[in-house]
């Protein structure tokens, strides 16, 4: 999957769209101009007019980011990194640990003051940030909110005279087979209008719990992150997010986060914060086998496989093996439907959950409460000694958004070239679960239980790797 930020390195070049005219022939088919206005009925002639309108509502997005190398000796671009010959020259190869990059997005005008909707990826982790209008004015841009579980952020320009706004519209009135316009900066080549039809709804692409896509052949590129995804009427049903790509360009394959999500959380965006309800339970679909094995009335719902201890739902009586079947009045069709529809519930609301157990169908009061969020913008622990590994303590919400195989604990998140936890075979995503036979249950315990060893001792840690627990020895250099 890629996103749409992009460096202006490299250009593509793709085929325009062709058009096929049939025409009935003399011979055993003559069509009526009604029937003819019926074939054309809801296939516009020409996109110039909503074009004309919509464009200078559309925004081109320069941000300035600082890029860390994962290691000395690649380059995060790889092998096509138009830099790479100038740093084996002059460097030997080794790539500088941390440089500056532009990266071009697109977004575009919501309201008259300057707010701008965007991918939160276009903007994150930035030093500097621009926006170029229509007229080619550029100004410096403030980020307002940011929501990375979604993608989604609001940002704010100062500009001297009124902005013309698009209009935002109803994303679940879509129907597939629409026509869509795509506006947006692909390849930094500025303004460029696709378009297409919506091929799908509801798309999941496993990238976190709110995953809702729109799925469209309108020509999405790198570039075109944030960019608006319009309707017929020059309403914004979607912002364009992702594309699939093995080469990087454009396949027909594109992603927009449907426009009635973003609408649901700017308010919460324009405060610079977004909050979300919570109900502490690990969920899973219900496969054949499982309905078998647990003896399930039902191949629908979310199953629950963990219940978190003091959560919201273990107040309520939640217990393991549950199957949410309802979420205040929502019907819950897969364990995909749950998160979205409690983090979109307020907070501190009680609602009625309906649930299997036994075969038997059962309402229970659930009082929602607040998400904590990991915190995204806290760096990672360093382990004392110097053993070369950065790590970070394991929420609920991580566990459920990773896949990891435990609500809590310690989990490696970076190993340094030639440290010794190198040398041992830890890698990123290793959960540290004791160290000397004595449990870590979170970083204090972890800096605890290290805080006593010396250079040449030997370290003996239990590592859980994907589910497996292993024992790997880590001997501290002199």
């Amino acid at each position: 999957m890629q996103r749409g930020t992009q460096k202006p390195a490299h250009y593509f070049f793709v085929g325009g769209l062709v058009t096929l005219l049939f025409i009935g022939s003399a011979v055993g088919f003559q069509q009526t101009p009604a029937a003819a206005k019926v074939a054309l009925r809801g296939y516009p002639g020409s996109f110039a007019e909503l074009v004309d309108k919509s464009s200078v509502s559309v925004v081109n997005i320069i941000a300035v980011k600082v890029v860390r190398t994962p290691d000395q000796g690649a380059s995060p671009f790889g092998m096509e990194d138009p830099l790479r010959d100038f740093f084996e020259r002059f460097f030997g190869g080794q790539m500088p640990q941390e440089f500056r990059q532009n990266a071009l997005g697109t977004g575009f005008i919501i309201d008259k003051e300057g707010f701008i909707l965007t991918n939160n990826h276009v903007v994150e982790q930035t030093e500097d940030l621009k926006v170029r209008l229509s007229d080619e004015k550029e100004f410096k841009a403030q980020i307002i909110g940011r929501d990375p579980k979604t993608d989604l952020a609001l940002i704010k320009i100062n500009a001297p005279k009124p902005l013309v706004p698009l209009k935002l519209g109803d994303s679940d009135s879509l129907r597939v087979g629409d026509w869509v316009v795509a506006i947006g900066n692909p390849f930094g080549l500025g303004n460029t209008v696709t378009a297409g039809i919506i091929s799908a709804k509801y798309r999941q692409l496993g990238g976190g719990p709110y995953d809702n896509f729109i799925q469209t052949d309108a020509s999405i590129n790198p570039g075109n992150s944030g960019g608006p995804l319009l309707n017929l009427d020059g309403e914004v049903i979607g912002v364009n997010s992702a594309i699939f790509s093995q080469s990087g360009g454009n396949i027909g394959i594109g992603f927009a986060i449907p426009i009635n999500m973003a609408k649901q959380l700017l308010p919460q965006l324009r405060k610079g914060k977004v909050s979300r309800s919570w109900l502490g339970v690990m969920i899973q679909n219900i496969t054949p086998e499982l309905k078998a094995k647990l003896g399930l009335g039902t191949d629908e719902g979310a199953l629950v496989s963990d219940v978190v201890s003091g959560g919201p739902a273990e107040k309520a009586g939640v217990k393991r093996g549950d199957v949410i079947l309802q979420f205040d009045g929502k019907a819950i069709r897969s364990s995909r439907d749950l998160p979205f529809v409690v983090a979109s519930t307020p907070i501190g609301k009680t609602v009625v959950v309906d649930v299997m157990r036994d075969s038997q169908r059962m309402s229970l009061q659930v009082k929602t409460e607040e998400l904590e969020e990991e915190a995204e913008a806290a760096p990672p622990h360093e382990a004392p000694p110097q053993l070369g590994i950065q790590v970070r303590e394991i929420t609920p919400e991580m566990a459920k958004n990773y896949g990891l195989s435990r609500t809590s604990g310690v989990i490696i998140v970076q190993v340094e070239n030639g440290s010794p936890a190198e040398e041992a075979g830890l890698a990123a995503g290793d959960i540290i679960v004791e160290v000397d036979k004595k449990p870590v249950k979170d970083v204090n315990a972890l800096n605890s239980l290290l805080a006593g060893v010396k250079e040449g001792d030997t370290i003996l840690l239990l590592i859980d790797r994907g589910g497996t627990t292993i024992f790997v020895t880590l001997d501290v250099k002199k």
